[in-house]
């Protein structure tokens, strides 16, 4: 399994060129303010959507192969049934991982990945693990890092 701590926690740190597979422009998407919240926090993100050009400043690509350096993580914000076909593009790019965001499990995907050497994480999101593993819920205001049950006087 690469979905404990430690593994979620060095996935996060080595890979550092996201491609995300469903970005949206619209600001309201969640593949958006997640996409934009991983640029805030030092990643490469590179849009993978054939409907646009540009997604937060960056050029967007209309498949996974037509991207022309290296990605990491292949980070899916799309339908299960596309899944497969993404982890096949994820695999003949050479990705070190394919990242299905909340909602999305498809075990066919998940195998093919495991199978070709991809670690491979399923239904959940990589803003929402970054931020619990590396501070960045305070981004949010959440994370005062005061562990106590009194007010502040």
């Amino acid at each position: 399994m690469h979905d404990d701590i430690a593994s979620l926690r060095r996935i996060l740190r080595q890979d550092r060129t996201i491609a995300v597979v469903g970005l949206s422009a619209e600001w309201h998407r969640p593949s958006h303010f997640c996409a934009k919240y991983l640029q805030q926090h030092g990643y490469r993100v590179v849009p993978v959507n054939p409907r646009y050009a540009e997604i937060l400043g960056q050029t967007c690509y209309a498949r996974l192969e037509d991207i022309p350096f290296p990605v990491d993580m292949v980070d899916v914000f799309r339908k299960e049934a596309d899944v497969p076909d993404i982890a096949r593009s994820a695999v003949a790019i050479g990705a070190k991982t394919l990242w299905q965001q909340l909602g999305v499990k498809s075990a066919e995907a998940d195998q093919m990945a495991r199978q070709a050497g991809l670690l491979s994480i399923m239904d959940r999101c990589v803003k929402i693990e970054h931020a619990r593993l590396f501070g960045g819920l305070n981004w949010v205001g959440v994370n005062t890092r005061v562990i106590s049950a009194q007010r502040p006087v």
